[in-house]
Formats: structure tokens, sequence, C-alpha cells
């Protein structure tokens, strides 16, 4: 996976939005006959899990209207386009967070719904945390909530973190942290 993707301009755009456009793309079936899928493009997005000096992970508890719940993630955002991931990572943890990161590092990059989603979702662990002032937009309704890593397990346990990109980068990091 790379951070920058190329795929035919020519596809029909069956619906255009300020974030992803879903497009018509066709593909031959085992049996040879054309078959027409509906695909959201979109630009990607990064995920971020930022470590506090005291070890804790900085979640943030956020009102998805998706839901109608308020439900704890890791800070995250969309690329801007042309924008790189790391580039995206530092902006949407400040904007979030109001944190920097001293270090920011790749953990992976998966596909969150490779079966209609042409999403590329870039994870990050940042560390060497500075504090600083958060920048939401408008939409936004976004509390920190800082957790122990025995909290998030619980909360896991409990169904408390149901988020697929907060599962794996949280699984990641740790990993990465040898807990």
């Amino acid at each position: 996976m790379s951070d920058s993707k190329t795929f035919p301009e020519d596809e029909p755009v069956l619906f255009q939005s300020r974030i992803f456009n879903v497009i018509e793309r066709k593909q031959i079936g085992r049996t040879g006959g054309m078959l027409v899928r509906q695909v959201v493009k979109h630009p990607g997005a990064v995920g971020i899990v930022p470590i506090l000096p005291d070890g804790r992970v900085l979640l943030i508890n956020q009102y998805r209207v998706t839901f109608q719940q308020n439900i704890f993630e890791i800070p995250a955002g969309t690329r801007e386009i042309g924008e790189d991931s790391l580039t995206t990572a530092r902006r949407e943890l400040a904007e979030e967070t109001g944190y920097s990161a001293g270090n920011i590092e790749l953990l992976t990059s998966i596909y969150t719904s490779p079966g209609i989603l042409q999403e590329e979702l870039f994870l990050y662990i940042a560390v060497d945390l500075v504090e600083g002032e958060t920048a939401l937009e408008d939409g936004e309704r976004i509390l920190p909530a800082p957790k122990s890593w025995g909290e998030i397990d619980r909360m896991i346990d409990a169904k408390e973190i149901v988020d697929a990109k907060t599962l794996v980068g949280l699984f990641l990091a740790k990993r990465k942290l040898g807990l």
C-alpha cells in the first residue's frame, strides 16, 4: 500500500460530495459477463494513537451523527487533496487533541471497507507529546478521554470501544510498545 494511488478518471460519477464520490466501475465476472459495481472513492484518512508522557492513551470521546451517539476513538481525519498522510496525522492530532508529537511513526495502513470503499487509512503512533490548543471544526463535539491500557482492555471487553480503526490502532500500538 502506498500514500498515492491512481485510478482511471473516466469512470462515471454517480454522486459527488465535499469529501467523496460514488463512481461506477465495471468488472468481468467469472462467467465472462460484465458486472457493474458502485465504488465510494475517498481521498484517504489517518488515525493516530497518542501516547501521553505517563503512558496513557489519549482517546477522544466524539459524537457521531451516523449512530447518534458518542463513541471512543483515536484521533483521526480525512486527507486533504494532495496532502501526504504524515502531514494529515500531525494536523488532525493537533486539531482534535491540541497536542503535537515530537515523534510520530507509521504503524501500518489498512483498507477500511474494501467491498465498497476505496479508502486507505494510515495508522500512526505519536509520542513525546506537547500540549497546545485544539482547533475543532464546527460540527465536531470531542472530549479528551485519557485511558490506561488496563482501562482500554476493559472497555474493549465491554464493547465500549467499537470503532474498527481504533481497535486496530490500539492493537498495533500495544504490540509496538511491547505491552
